[in-house]
């Protein structure tokens, strides 16, 4: 709900009206692990046969950051009704944005990997995830982000900012809880903590976001960063998620 002070900029601010998936992240113990096509962080992947475990430039298998399986995510426009997606980052390398391969199964009635004893515990030393994780699903419409380029909403010829000093104390709360885009989620407007980096360059101003992963309990991207995989609108309506690219930042 639209909070009290807002209400004369209620209908312009309507037009900044997104749909988005948030993801609540619940640790796994040892002994209890997630099935292979749960949605999940870490863990062992859903593998086609087909298809060779991702490996890095000097042929280290790379280490699943996120499973997301469309089948247990409320939908959203654009985003797959079914498939799973995965994003894999090098064990030892994962905070270049070259590092990441995105892998999408449409089809999951295939015969799979069944055996992973490669992956040994030392591939997740210098894992910004420290455990595995199963991941939960709910709808959340979001009216903007302090951080995403996308939104440029003018308060009476005040910036963000400059209009939070406006307000006292309880409003200033209530404002960066109304626009707040941090967390774990699918889609949505996208959190920074530098600064969002498609508004630097024209051929990233249709990119949206497939994943955002937050820092949290048992996550930490560099100094409570947060990370990002984006992809170009056309490529998501088209499954082309070969194309999606990893981005990250911290303070």
């Amino acid at each position: 709900m639209i909070p009290d002070f807002l209400k004369p900029f209620e209908k312009d601010i309507e037009n900044y009206r997104l749909e988005c998936v948030r993801i609540s992240a619940k640790p796994t113990s040892e002994i209890v692990k997630n099935s292979v096509d749960d949605s999940k962080f870490l863990g062992v992947p859903f593998l086609p046969k087909y298809l060779n475990y991702p490996t890095d430039e000097n042929g280290t298998p790379m280490i699943m950051l996120a499973q997301i399986n469309f089948k247990d995510v409320p939908h959203l426009p654009d985003y797959p009704e079914r498939g799973i997606l995965q994003q894999f980052v090098s064990s030892t390398d994962w905070y270049s944005d070259e590092s990441c391969v995105t892998l999408y199964h449409e089809d999951t009635n295939v015969e799979i990997h069944e055996r992973f004893d490669f992956l040994t515990d030392n591939l997740f030393d210098e894992s910004p995830i420290y455990r595995e994780h199963k991941l939960f699903f709910t709808n959340k419409i979001e009216f903007g982000g302090t951080e995403d380029f996308r939104f440029n909403y003018v308060f009476n010829g005040m910036n963000y900012y400059n209009y939070l000093e406006t307000l006292n104390k309880n409003e200033q709360r209530e404002l960066d809880a109304f626009f707040d885009s941090a967390g774990h989620k699918i889609g949505g407007y996208a959190y920074f903590t530098q600064g969002d980096p498609r508004d630097y360059n024209p051929k990233n101003k249709q990119d949206v976001q497939l994943i955002q992963i937050d820092t949290d309990d048992h996550i930490m991207f560099g100094d409570s960063g947060v990370a990002h995989l984006f992809i170009n609108e056309t490529d998501l309506k088209a499954k082309r998620f070969e194309n999606a690219y990893f981005y990250w930042d911290c303070c």
